[in-house]
């Protein structure tokens, strides 16, 4: 059995999976670091908070300052703004990982067959040609 899980652990299958996570991971970090330090304080300021994470409901009925204070003071809060962040990162998230798997199907992509090969001569010929120009033998459209 531990062989079988050694040749079923080293398979490219696998290591390719575990790499693709890791990097998942990372790219994931980075991507937040940039949506809660560099694309949410402007948008925040624009709207007249400086910061989304600091956006809560509070369902105690007792005023509190901040959502730090209401955590700290035990107090029931829904947490909307970070719940924003959230959302915000996951979609910038998906749209990076949208064009970075757009551009590797575009580079996956055969090119356009513009060719066909004479069947006597066996030289390459333009598609819609009706004679080779090589050996000068009629060929059928394609």
């Amino acid at each position: 059995m531990l062989k079988e899980f050694k040749e079923f652990a080293v398979k490219g299958n696998v290591i390719d999976m575990a790499v693709g996570i890791i990097i998942g991971v990372a790219f994931g970090k980075i991507i937040s670091s940039f949506v809660n330090d560099i694309l949410m304080p402007p948008i925040g300021l624009l709207i007249g908070s400086v910061d989304f994470s600091g956006l809560f409901l509070n369902l105690s009925g007792k005023p509190y300052q901040s959502l730090a204070a209401a955590k700290e003071a035990g107090a029931a809060t829904i947490n909307y703004g970070i719940f924003l962040n959230t959302v915000i990162d996951f979609v910038i998230v998906a749209f990076a990982i949208f064009l970075l798997v757009r551009q590797i199907n575009r580079l996956k992509q055969a090119p356009a067959v513009s060719t066909k090969d004479c069947p006597y001569c066996y030289s390459k010929v333009p598609l819609k040609a009706t004679r080779c120009p090589n050996c000068t033998s009629e060929l059928k459209l394609a």
